[in-house]
């Protein structure tokens, strides 16, 4: 085994006896030597990424996009971890009534990104934020049991049901060796270096994995750090960029990758994989944006041709906009605007094709803004 990315140790002796990984800190030694291949791949990956980023600068409704994307990527990011919930889940305007346990994972990290991004103006990225951001993920959900909020103090592993510490497919640094490990990474994501700001993404994308410090979560942490790191080193300004639907759609190779890094020291394969990630996650994300764009500015002319019922008709369409499905009783009550206003608003949203009646009889309907939902749906 090639020790550059670090190397395993026996703990334990006898029937307890297991091998657990020590990863070597970062930057790696001998520095990453891209190929031509790479090299054009990180061209273009940054190059997608400025123009992301320009036009997350350019366009007023920014916000919305973004709410909208945070929430798309929970979704993915905890579909990855085995989450069985829906865009429709997550979006349902009845979510406080009946949020399932599954919508709940996904509705936690759509807040612990929320939290997380807003602290990055008071605190570096550092492990306490880490550990914050971990805190509201787990509350209430699935593995709220397993220390939300705290390093392990556990050796955990990664293997297929019912595998142990003896046959698992890896076993992270024990407990001692992580809190050390996780140390050096704090160190690396705040120091200086000469590697490409998206290089770095991948290294420490890479490395917080391995570590695996918490006892749940590590995944849907690990893949926040990506957007959190960006953030803080300017390349981004808003989490417009989401890699998790690439990494979704491939799966299996994402982890032989990461695999590939600890037991051949090779982080240019996984450094060149990671970069496709980029590039084709940032076109996705310029795509949908201009294509809600189009449509935002195609339904608004029609809006417009409303006569006297325009004005509440554009209040609602611009909540539409961050709420793509409604029932009419909370849309009043969140607009401050009278049920039957509301309830007019949206028959004339309706007859105008912008609304579809999604379910109910005439108690309870839901509508929804299908093809608002369809550009987003892509994915999921």
């Amino acid at each position: 085994m090639d020790k550059r990315a670090g190397q395993f140790k026996t703990n334990l002796s006898g029937e307890a006896a297991h091998k657990s990984f020590v990863p070597a800190p970062l930057p790696p030694n001998p520095t990453i030597e891209l190929n031509n291949d790479a090299i054009e791949l990180l061209v273009k990956a940054g190059q997608q990424v400025a123009l992301l980023e320009g036009i997350a600068q350019r366009i007023p409704n920014v916000n919305l996009f973004v709410s909208m994307y945070v929430r798309k990527e929970a979704l993915m990011s905890s579909q990855i971890e085995g989450t069985q919930a829906t865009l429709e889940d997550v979006l349902d305007p009845r979510l406080e009534e009946n949020t399932n346990r599954p919508v709940g994972e996904v509705i936690n990290y759509i807040k612990a990104t929320e939290f997380a991004v807003n602290r990055l103006t008071e605190l570096p990225l550092c492990s306490r934020l880490i550990k914050e951001a971990h805190k509201i993920l787990m509350s209430g959900v699935r593995g709220q049991e397993k220390s939300p909020g705290e390093f392990r103090h556990s050796q955990n592993w990664i293997g297929a049901a019912g595998s142990t510490l003896q046959n698992a497919g890896f076993v992270p640094p024990s407990p001692e060796d992580m809190i050390q490990a996780m140390s050096d990474l704090e160190k690396y994501i705040n120091a200086e270096d000469e590697l490409d700001v998206l290089v770095r993404a991948a290294l420490i994308h890479y490395q917080f994995e391995t570590i695996h410090p918490f006892l749940d979560g590590n995944g849907r942490i690990g893949r926040l750090l990506i957007t959190l790191f960006l953030m803080e080193q300017k390349a981004l300004t808003t989490p417009a960029l989401y890699i998790s639907y690439f990494l979704k759609k491939n799966r299996i190779e994402y982890y032989d990758r990461m695999i590939e890094v600890r037991n051949k020291g090779n982080y240019e394969q996984w450094v060149k994989f990671f970069l496709q990630a980029v590039y084709e996650s940032a076109k996705d994300a310029t795509e949908a944006i201009d294509k809600l764009n189009a449509l935002h500015d195609k339904n608004c002319v029609i809006i417009e041709k409303m006569g006297r019922s325009t004005k509440t008709a554009m209040r609602l369409f611009t909540y539409l906009e961050t709420n793509p499905i409604i029932d009419i009783q909370k849309t009043a009550k969140d607009l401050g605007i009278a049920y039957n206003t509301i309830s007019n608003a949206v028959k004339r949203l309706t007859d105008a094709g912008i609304l579809t009646q999604a379910s109910g009889e005439s108690r309870n309907r839901t509508f929804a803004y299908r093809e608002y939902l369809d550009i987003l749906r892509e994915g999921t």
